[in-house]
Order: C-alpha cells, then structure tokens, then sequence
C-alpha cells in the first residue's frame, strides 16, 4: 500500500512541475483559396498554439473548434457595433443566435467588439455606439452567468495615443479621452484584458532612418533609453509600456488591467518601397515573438507582468484590401505550404516533432476506427500531476512504462508521462468521453500519439 504513496512522489520529483506557455494566433479568412476550418482546426491541435483569434462569428469556425482544447476569441464586425450597441434586445438576440448555440463544446473566451473601432476612417461609426454595445453583451453574459468565462474587450490600434514615446509619456489622444476612459473603467470593473494591435514594423517602414531595424525587429541589445530609467531592448516592449502609460495617466495605475497583445507580425512581402518586407524578416521578427509570448517575462515597466501575445497571422489573405504587404502577414499561403518556416512544434503534443503544414505531405489528424486520450498540451501543470498520481495509484495504472528505464520513460515530462497514464485509464474503462475529461485536462485524439519504443495502448 505504501508504494502507492511512494510511486507518485517519485514521479513528482523526477518530472519538476513547470509553467507550459503558449502564444495565439490571428486567424483571418479573407481569402478565397484558405482551408476548410475544420482542417484548420485540426492542424492547429498539434501545435504550441492554444488560443486563436477571429474577426467575426463564423459558424463553421466555431463548430470546427469544438471539444478542440483551443480557446477563441470571436468578434462583432465594427458595422454590426451600432445595432447591438441600440438596446439590451439587440445584444441578446445577437448571442443567441451567433454565441450561445456552440457553447460550453468550444471554448470562447473573450468576444472583440469591433477592431481599431476608434482609428478608422470610417465617420458613421460612433465612439459612443461602442462602449454601449461593450455594456449590452456582458449584461447579456450577466444574466447568463457566463461573465466569469467570456470578457468583452475592443482591440485598439496604436493610433489611439497622442504619442508613443518616450513610453513613460504616453497619453491617449485629446479627442478620445471621453471614450479611452469610458472604455478603461469598464475593462477596470470587468477584469476584462486591454488589447492593443502593435506593429514595430508599421513604424520602421513610415521612420527608416530613425528606427533602427533589429529595434523593430525585437533584436537590439544596445537598447533605447527612457528618461524616467526604463530600458528597451525592442519596440514593441516600449509600445506595450507606451498603452501602459496612457492607462495610467486615466488614473488607472493602482487598478490591474492585463494587456494583449492582439495583433503583431511582420509581411514577407510589400510593395516594392517596402524594402523590410522580407521572408527573412518575417521568419526572425515572428520567431523572436513567439519566443517572447512563451517566456512569460513582462516589458521594464512591469517584468512580472506576462504579456499574451496573437501573432498577426495564420494566412495570407489575397483578397485583403490595402498595399501588398497587408495580404502577406501569414505563416502560411492560402494552399497551405509555409511562407518561411517558423517552429510551431508541441513536444507534448506527441513523442517527436512534428513536420506541421497545411499542404502536400503534411501531417493531419486523421479519423479512424481508434481513438487515444492525452492531456492538453497546455493543461497546468499542477493539474496534471494531480492527474498522472491519480491513474498510476487509485487509478489502478501499470504506469512502469513512464519509470525510468520504461520504454516512454522519454521525454522527461510530466505531460508526456500523464498522457501515456491517461490513455491507459482511458481505455480501460471503455472509452467513454467522460474517461478523458481528468478536470477538463484531457483530450480525446484520433491520431495514434505512439513513438518509438513507447506505445500507447487502444481498445
């Protein structure tokens, strides 16, 4: 009885509980040669990426996410902001027939209500209408009780301050100090995030021979000095500090309000002007940002503050309006081969890396007679021990194969080891969904996650 006991600390002291981190992604669908959502959905399941953002409610996109283990963020399109913004009716009306019909199977987590709203050139849409349509969806999520789970935020671009550097500096622009404070208390009173589209590139491309390129490119170690102290080794560390700055000069600085990054990335290709728009350039701004998103370090305001960041974007859209550039932010083409190659690979995704594409040749998820259960590549940590001490003790687990010497004793991981223990629990009580629920850690997989000499076993 005591090696019950015994066997479970071992395997705590040899697989360290670490923080998993994880990045987002822009996925948007203007295009006409894009794969079907499901594929999408499916590729992205064997990635580090485990939330994703859209641009609007798209049916498709939200059943083919579901049970998906991936956390998405839906929008309201900014000429669909008046309508919901006129009564509490309206907003209802919108969530029931756009929201609630795909929930809790996909996990939405956050409704973007309109985009740039503010900085459009677009003079039929009032700043008003937004902050009262903001207002009218979490009185509906109140009333649902959903308010906890999904928060209603507005991406902003950074067009909205009146300057951006020096960072400590920073306001909001005078016209929109009205609507920045309106829209700041209700993030402050929801505990809802604040997103702000950041750009380095935009600003490198408008200010070449002032903006050094490895400062917008997230890779100068000189660093550019702040008067009040700060130290910044990039530009998009001082954009996030400059949105900081601005909240705070609301009388916002004792009250925490997250930040999100909810778009940056850089073209592969521009206009013939657009010299920086490069597939090199792309590959190191887009590799050096999702080390970032992954690091959980904050920016020289406040280090201890990890920041989410979506990279802007899973494809390149051709019909995208705007210069060359605005269709070329993509990690991928429309036919799905990479633009560059950016490592997306999970390792706890399954035994070795995966060659992860949208094309010819490329991996997929495929549909079988078998079914395995893993844990979330994001899963916490501490939940996920609690689960892998629960199969290999009162489970009733052979869980040798994960002890040293045992053939999936690698990699060293505790998702790894959970995953193995969770499938075999899985299978042994008959593959009931509820078998691969282990506090919503587990995940149902129709891709056999053997490897090498580890083998995963299947009813």
């Amino acid at each position: 009885m005591a090696l019950l006991y015994i066997l479970p600390l071992l395997l705590h002291l040899i697989c360290p509980i670490t923080t998993v981190s994880s990045v987002g992604i822009n996925y948007g669908t203007l295009g006409n040669n894009l794969p079907s959502p499901k594929t999408v959905a499916q590729l992205l399941q064997s990635t580090l990426i485990d939330k994703v953002k859209i641009y609007d409610s798209n049916p498709q996109i939200l059943q083919a996410f579901s049970n998906s283990g991936i956390d998405l963020i839906v929008a309201v399109e900014n000429n669909h902001v008046a309508n919901i913004s006129s009564t509490k009716s309206a907003a209802q009306d919108w969530f029931s027939a756009r929201i609630a019909p795909f929930i809790p199977a996909t996990s939405i987590v956050a409704i973007a209500v309109g985009n740039e709203y503010l900085a459009t050139d677009d003079d039929s849409l009032d700043p008003n209408n937004l902050i009262q349509a903001m207002q009218n969806l979490h009185e509906v999520l109140l009333s649902r009780g959903l308010d906890r789970k999904i928060k209603i935020t507005t991406p902003h671009s950074m067009a909205v301050l009146a300057t951006s550097f020096p960072p400590s500096a920073s306001t909001f622009a005078t016209t929109l100090m009205p609507t920045m404070t309106s829209i700041v208390t209700f993030l402050a009173d929801t505990g809802s995030p604040f997103m702000v589209n950041a750009y380095p590139y935009f600003a490198y491309r408008d200010n070449p021979t002032t903006v050094p390129l490895e400062y917008a490119l997230l890779g100068n170690s000189t660093g550019v000095h702040d008067p009040s102290g700060y130290v910044y080794t990039n530009m998009l560390d001082a954009q996030i500090d400059a949105i900081r700055s601005a909240i705070a000069s609301l009388g916002f600085g004792n009250r925490s309000i997250h930040i999100i990054v909810s778009e940056s990335g850089w073209p592969s290709k521009g206009e013939p002007d657009e010299t920086a728009a490069s597939p090199d350039n792309a590959k190191t701004y887009n590799t050096r940002l999702i080390t970032k998103a992954q690091s959980n370090k904050g920016t020289p305001m406040k280090p201890n503050d990890k920041i989410d960041i979506f990279v802007f974007a899973l494809f390149n859209e051709n019909k995208k309006e705007g210069g060359a550039s605005e269709r070329n932010f993509g990690l991928f083409n429309g036919d799905g081969s990479k633009v560059y190659d950016v490592d997306l690979s999970c390792e706890f995704c399954s035994g070795t890396k995966m060659e992860f594409g949208f094309g010819p040749g490329s991996k997929m998820v495929q549909r079988g007679p078998s079914v395995w259960c893993v844990a979330k590549p994001h899963a916490d940590e501490r939940v996920v021990q609690g689960v892998l001490d629960f199969c290999c003790g009162a489970g009733g687990v052979d869980c040798r194969e994960v002890y040293e010497n045992g053939g999936c004793f690698m990699p060293n991981k505790v998702h790894a080891h959970a995953s193995y223990a969770m499938n075999a629990y899985y299978q042994m009580h008959g593959r009931n969904y509820w078998n691969c629920d282990f506090k919503g850690s587990g995940l149902v997989t129709f891709s056999d996650p053997s490897y090498g000499t580890c083998r995963y076993s299947q009813q």
